[in-house]
């Protein structure tokens, strides 16, 4: 998988939009801002590997790629937030 220079500016700037609306999503994570964010640039990452390998395509631009992003972030809140209570 190559990501371009372009292409990972983009991902870290919807991973920033995606992990404060993820966060506004999950309430009670307790991660704060600065932590939402790193999950959201996460979910970044792993929604623009995983969702076109499994063929989910919501559209193209910047929206898509934004509702991919925040989908991913809010998985891994609650994943994280799952492993937290162990």
């Amino acid at each position: 998988m190559y990501i371009s220079n372009e292409g990972l500016l983009v991902i870290l700037f919807v991973g920033l939009v995606a992990g404060w609306l993820a966060g506004k999503i999950v309430r009670g994570t307790g991660f704060g801002i600065i932590g939402d964010i790193l999950i959201g640039i996460a979910g970044a990452l792993v929604a623009s590997y995983l969702f076109p390998r499994l063929g989910i395509h919501l559209g193209a631009g910047l929206v898509s790629e934004i509702i991919y992003s925040a989908i991913g972030a809010v998985l891994l809140l609650l994943i994280v937030r799952l492993l937290r209570r162990f």
